[in-house]
C-alpha cells in the first residue's frame, strides 16, 4: 500500500463511512456477520458444524487451539515470485501489480552501507539484474537478499483497534481476518498497518469476494489450514524459504526457524507482537 493509494480514497469511501457511523443508518448487513465469519470468530474452520450440536454425537471434546506461525527464510529465497502468483490466482487478488497480499523484495546493500529496495510489480516475475531502485545502478554491491512480505498477523494488531464497524478481528487462534459484508471502506486500517499489507479493492471482477472498495490483506490462507493445508505461497515455494506450522507441534517445520539462530521479527518496536519470523535478514525494514 503507497501513499497514491491512500490519496485515492473517492468520496463514495467517505460517503460510505458517514452512513456506516450515523445512529440509526447501519444497516442489517452491516450487524450481522456472513456464516463463515461466525465460524472464523468460533474457532472452527469456515463450514465446519460444531460436534456439541449434532444429535447422538455425544460430549464434544475441545480441539486444541493451534499456535499458527510464518517463517521466511531470506537467505534461501531466489526470488522467482511464484509465491506472489500463486496468492493472487488463490485468493481472487486484483491482477495489477499494486495490489498484493503478498510480495518479495529485493534489498541491495552498498558498500558504504546505503540500502536500496525495490519490487518491479510486486516481485511476481522475478527481478533483473540490476536493481531497479533510484542510484542503485551505480553503486558497489556489498550484499544482497530478497525478503518475502505479507500480513504479520500481529497478536496487537492496529488495524482490528482502528475499526470503526469492527469488520476487521481476530479469530481464536488469532488470524486477523476481515469480513468484507461488514467492511465500510473507510481505508484506517489501511493507514493503520505499519507494514504496508492492506489495501483497499479496486473496481473490477477480480477481487476476493466481489466487493470493490473494502479492505483486503493477507489471510495466511485461512480457509487452506482451517482444513490442515499450507498456504499457497508456502505450496509452490521451490526452495522451502516460506515455512508455516504450529508453534505447539514439536515436529511441525516452523521449528527449524523460530529456533533458528538470527531469528528475528519485524520492526518488535512497535509493540504489535508480529508473528512472521525472519532469518538470514541482513536489512531492517518496515
Amino acid at each position: 500500500m503507497d501513499a497514491r493509494q491512500v490519496a485515492g480514497f473517492s468520496r463514495r469511501h467517505l460517503l460510505k463511512v458517514a452512513c456506516a457511523l450515523a445512529p440509526g443508518l447501519v444497516g442489517l448487513k452491516l450487524l450481522a456477520p456472513a456464516p463463515d465469519v461466525v465460524a472464523a470468530r468460533s474457532g472452527r474452520a469456515p463450514g465446519a458444524t460444531d460436534p456439541a450440536a449434532s444429535p447422538g454425537s455425544g460430549p464434544a471434546t475441545p480441539a486444541a487451539v493451534p499456535a499458527w506461525a510464518f517463517g521466511v527464510d531470506a537467505s534461501a529465497c531466489i526470488g522467482c515470485g511464484h509465491c506472489v502468483a500463486a496468492c493472487k490466482l488463490e485468493n481472487h487478488v486484483p491482477p495489477e501489480p499494486e495490489y498484493n497480499r503478498t510480495w518479495v523484495e529485493r534489498h541491495v546493500i552498498a558498500e558504504d552501507g546505503t540500502i536500496f529496495i525495490d519490487s518491479p510489480d510486486a516481485g511476481i516475475h522475478g527481478f533483473p539484474p540490476v536493481s531497479t531502485a533510484p542510484g542503485a545502478a551505480a553503486v558497489a554491491v556489498k550484499d544482497s537478499s530478497f525478503v518475502s512480505r505479507l500480513c504479520m498477523q500481529c497478536e496487537n494488531p492496529p488495524c482490528v483497534a482502528v475499526c470503526p464497524v469492527g469488520a476487521t478481528y481476530r479469530t481464536p487462534e488469532g488470524i486477523v481476518l476481515v469480513d468484507q459484508e461488514r467492511c465500510v471502506g473507510c481505508g484506517y486500517c489501511v493507514v493503520a498497518c505499519p507494514y504496508g499489507a492492506r489495501y483497499l479493492t479496486p473496481d473490477g471482477a477480480t477481487t476476493p469476494t466481489g466487493n470493490a472498495g473494502v479492505a483486503d490483506k493477507c489471510t495466511w490462507c485461512y480457509h487452506r489450514i482451517s482444513q490442515g493445508r499450507v498456504p499457497a505461497c508456502v505450496e509452490v515455494c521451490p526452495v522451502e524459504a516460506r515455512v508455516f506450522g504450529d508453534l505447539n507441534d514439536a515436529g511441525s517445520p516452523i521449528q527449524k526457524i523460530v529456533n533458528a539462530p538470527g531469528v528475528g521479527l519485524l520492526r518488535p518496536e512497535l509493540g504489535t507482537s508480529p508473528r512472521v519470523y525472519y532469518i538470514g535478514l541482513e536489512t531492517e525494514v518496515g
